[in-house]
Formats: structure tokens, sequence, C-alpha cells
């Protein structure tokens, strides 16, 4: 595990660019590769990606990690490269999309354990289970965090743990 060090950047491209798009979708599979999770296709995720507001973090121009989210707060992809997961990154960039939506939801497999926790953690719950919701016949899990007032708060004290 490496030590983050202070000199992360953030930077977020607007829906319809695909600045870093390629390194994304690198992250991803990087991902699927080491924890079988995020496995959709390359138009898939170029599409989606395209059309989502991305929070990006970069450390000495490597993306270390991104959360593309649509414009009603739902987050089509988070991803922490996992030479940086349990550092914070995920925090930060939940906390991110806290600071532009009132609400945050998406979808974790139900067999992504780590993933569960790492939202639990941060407080959004499971409002229901959906059976074949990937492509591979994977059942999902939608998250909510927020719709009540204090959500950037909550994140804020979170991130500052």
């Amino acid at each position: 595990m490496s030590t983050v060090s202070v000199n992360i950047d953030s930077r977020v491209v607007t829906s319809g660019s695909d600045d870093f798009v390629d390194e994304a979708w690198q992250l991803k599979e990087e991902i699927n590769d080491s924890v079988g999770v995020l496995k959709q296709r390359h138009s898939f995720f170029t599409d989606a990606y395209r059309r989502s507001t991305v929070q990006l973090f970069l450390q000495e121009d490597e993306l270390i990690g991104f959360a593309a989210v649509r414009r009603d707060g739902y987050i089509l992809f988070l991803a922490v490269s996992p030479d940086y997961q349990g550092e914070g990154i995920g925090k930060r960039l939940i906390a991110r999309v806290a600071q532009e939506h009132d609400t945050i939801t998406c979808h974790a497999r139900t067999t992504n354990e780590g993933a569960l926790q790492f939202y639990e953690h941060l407080g959004f719950e499971i409002k229901r289970r959906i059976d074949n919701y990937y492509e591979d016949g994977g059942d999902a899990y939608y998250l909510k965090l927020g719709s009540s007032g204090g959500i950037t708060d909550k994140i804020s004290d979170l991130v500052r743990r």
C-alpha cells in the first residue's frame, strides 16, 4: 500500500467530454481484473462516462480515482486504484459528489462486500434488492444517501476523521 501524498490534484470532467476516459477505462479494468467487479463493456462505459460529470483524483498526472455521476446524483462508476484503497480517496470522491447533490444513489453488487461496507460506513442505506440487475445475471442493491438536509456536513465530518 502506498502513502497518499499531499500532491493529489482534483479535476472535473464535464458532461460531453472524454478527457481521461481511456485512463478511467484502464483503472476500471485493473479493478475488474483484481476483484471481479466493474464488468461493463467498453462501449457502455465510454458512453456513460461521456454523459456524466466526472470527479477525478490524480497524483503526478496518474489517475488514482474517479466518480462518474449523472445529473440526478446517481453514481454510475466509483473507482479507486487498488494501490490507494483504504486511504480516504473514495470518501473524498463521495464528498465531492455530495457538494453538488442533495441525494446520492448507486447500485452495488450484493456479493461486493467491500463496496457495501464502504457505502454503509458513509451512511448509505440499502433501499431494495434487484435480482439479475447486471448483464452477467448478478444481483444488486440500490443504495441511497441523503434526501434529508446535512448530507454535505455528514460527509465532510466523515472525511475529516
